[in-house]
């Protein structure tokens, strides 16, 4: 199965674990401080977001640094200053696609996407190939790597393990759980140990798509760190002082995008500035992509329903029709053994 803690049957089970937790801070920041405001980072941050607005309104703001990565990486492979750009991007978090890039009041996108070289300089680029990109007229997320290459997603990672290597999951617990032994013992050291940790992360970050892509290798610029905190940095700058900036970031949809109801979490452009995060109004998805957006959003749905309810039958419906689970009887298998991995799901979804 394909998938990581966002993405596929991963995200799912991460979310159903995740949610009640979210939601019990939220009831406790409305009720002990009410005009705070949070800044999400805890993914699945689309998923995570949503549950916390049911809870905090428009108080809560997700975060994710995918869409400005992939704004910068267009923009310098045009010769642009990243922080001279704005970007029409419009999905969910994990699931968006950068459809302007706009300098000086010109969208500059068209002429990226016709520069063979411009075009496959950067992750993304090669990550898709010039041809698909071009067919789609914009830039998805990288995480579409999993929905438009699949197949070659699955045969990276089989090839992978049949070597004898390690999914990524099984590779960050044992990492993590060294970095914390290690930083046991030497506490001195701890901070070039999470350094160290962090970079091997990064270096490693979706090795098995970019394998399947023909071994696409990193930019050095996003090795470093910069991206999550630089954004929330943003976020709270914007809000605390006062200072209007247009960022892409995660909130209630209010109309902002047509594909969507106005209480769905979607990922677009916002103006943020000390009354919060305001969606500023996109055009409407591609119909390929509001289809899948619509469905992932679904599922999202269900996941919620699952906590809120205690359903194993909405779970399972999360699980199945999710694009990236192909039988009902595989969800069911997965939501079997997620629930044998992990007890605490047993006190969220109690049997019937």
């Amino acid at each position: 199965m394909l998938g990581q803690e966002t993405v596929g049957a991963g995200g799912i089970s991460y979310g159903l674990r995740t949610v009640p937790v979210a939601v019990d801070i939220a009831r406790r920041v409305a009720r002990l401080a009410p005009d705070a405001w949070v800044v999400n980072f805890t993914n699945p941050a689309g998923l995570i977001t949503e549950a916390m607005t049911r809870v905090l309104g428009d108080r809560v703001v997700g975060i994710c640094d995918s869409p400005v990565g992939l704004g910068r990486r267009a923009a310098r492979a045009l010769g642009l200053d990243p922080d001279r750009v704005h970007l029409d991007y419009a999905g969910l978090n994990h699931l968006g696609w950068l459809r302007g890039l706009y300098a000086d009041g010109r969208d500059r996108l068209p002429e990226l996407l016709a520069d063979e070289a411009a075009l496959t300089s950067f992750e993304e680029g090669r990550l898709f190939g010039a041809a698909w990109l071009r067919a789609l007229g914009a830039l998805p997320n990288e995480y579409l790597h999993y929905y438009y290459l699949a197949r070659e997603a699955r045969e990276a990672i089989a090839h992978t393990l049949a070597g004898g290597g390690r999914t990524r999951g099984e590779q960050l617990v044992a990492q993590q759980r060294e970095f914390y032994r290690e930083a046991a013992r030497r506490p001195a050291d701890a901070y070039d140990l999470w350094e160290r940790t962090r970079r091997e992360r990064e270096e490693t970050y979706m090795a098995d798509n970019r394998r399947a892509a023909g071994g696409v290798e990193r930019d050095p610029a996003d090795l470093d760190g910069g991206g999550y905190e630089q954004v929330a940095l943003a976020v709270m700058r914007a809000i605390a002082l006062d200072r209007p900036a247009r960022l892409v970031v995660n909130v209630r949809n209010r109309g902002a995008l047509p594909d969507l109801d106005a209480d769905a979490v979607v990922e677009v452009p916002c103006l943020v500035d000390a009354s919060g995060a305001r969606p500023l109004a996109v055009d409407p998805l591609a119909p390929h992509q509001a289809a899948l957006v619509r469905t992932v959003k679904a599922v999202e749905r269900e996941v919620l329903s699952a906590v809120d309810t205690g359903s194993r039958a909405a779970a399972l419906r999360a699980f199945a029709t999710h694009p990236l689970v192909d039988s009902v009887a595989v969800a069911q298998r997965l939501l079997d053994g997620y629930l044998r991995a992990f007890p605490e799901l047993e006190q969220i979804l109690p049997r019937p």
